[in-house]
């Protein structure tokens, strides 16, 4: 009888033993359940952490991108960048949850919108500006041109007016000079020495020009004798930098129709030689011709 109690009591304990190996191989399961999970869970948020800074990473190169185009909207644009830098830095440093890093996602995602929101504004100004650009190519385009047919216009405009002062100027021609002596009557006499000479004629003939200005025209006359000196008044003038000694002026009514001009030089003791006779208009030297008294 005894014998039985004791094997009933074996029996308890070994199954009480049984119980508490059971659970506790429960238990030992169910922590390293519990570890397993929980190493899972961190393998996976640093994975996620890694993720969402990629993300904002690429969202920074693209505001870096855009910014370098130096457009309207850099301002915008780099205060956009500055809070996407801003939210990388506490990413960096968050102890990394769930719960963190679905509100990181989700300030990403925020972001994210702004910013493609953001870069179809920089597409529509990138657009106007290729086509103000374009404009403005086309518009210089036609100022060169309108500044060449100019610069042609004021070339022909010079050119004609060249033309028109060229063809305004009159033509002296038939120059020419007669030695004559004087009778006490008062009657000329033609003559070729210079002992016999008390008078020089000078005659010469202003052409027709019908586009020249009429009026009265002066005319500066030079009578240079065998020795170089300037016969009659020896007056000087200047014409700008140039000055010329004249014998005498001539001037005459002027009407768009030939002329003919005669004047006289009085003198005495003139010089054997070649004589030399300039007819100036102003400065300028229109006609010039020699003679000879023996």
């Amino acid at each position: 009888m005894e014998n039985q109690n004791n094997h009933s009591k074996l029996k308890a304990i070994i199954g009480i033993l049984a119980v508490l190996l059971i659970g506790s191989l429960i238990y030992i399961f169910k922590l390293t359940s519990d570890a397993k999970g929980l190493e899972q869970n961190v393998v996976e948020v640093k994975s996620e952490k890694a993720s969402v800074l990629k993300d904002l990473a690429d969202l920074k190169a693209t505001y870096d991108a855009a910014i370098a185009e130096n457009t309207s909207m850099s301002d915008e644009l780099i205060a956009e960048r500055d809070k996407v830098v801003k939210l990388m830095e506490e990413l960096k440093s968050a102890k990394g949850d769930n719960a963190s890093l679905r509100k990181y996602r989700d300030q990403y995602k925020n972001l994210e919108q702004k910013m493609q929101n953001l870069m179809k504004e920089v597409e529509v100004l990138k657009t106007q500006n290729q086509e103000l650009t374009t404009n403005l190519d086309s518009t210089k385009v036609v100022l060169e041109d309108s500044k060449k047919y100019n610069q042609v216009l004021v070339g022909q405009n010079e050119e004609l007016a060249k033309t028109v002062e060229k063809g305004q100027k009159l033509t002296v021609t038939n120059l020419k000079t007669a030695a004559y002596k004087l009778r006490s009557s008062g009657k000329q006499i033609a003559t070729d020495k210079a002992s016999r000479t008390d008078v020089l004629q000078v005659s010469f003939t202003i052409a027709e020009n019908k586009i020249a200005k009429s009026g009265d025209k002066t005319y500066y006359v030079q009578v240079i004798d065998a020795k170089n000196n300037v016969l009659g008044d020896k007056e000087t003038i200047s014409f700008g930098e140039t000055s010329l000694t004249y014998s005498f002026t001539t001037t005459v009514q002027y009407d768009n129709k030939t002329v003919d001009v005669k004047e006289q030089l009085k003198g005495k003791d003139f010089t054997k030689g070649t004589y030399f006779v300039n007819v100036f208009d102003k400065g300028e030297l229109v006609s010039k011709s020699s003679f000879t008294l023996r």
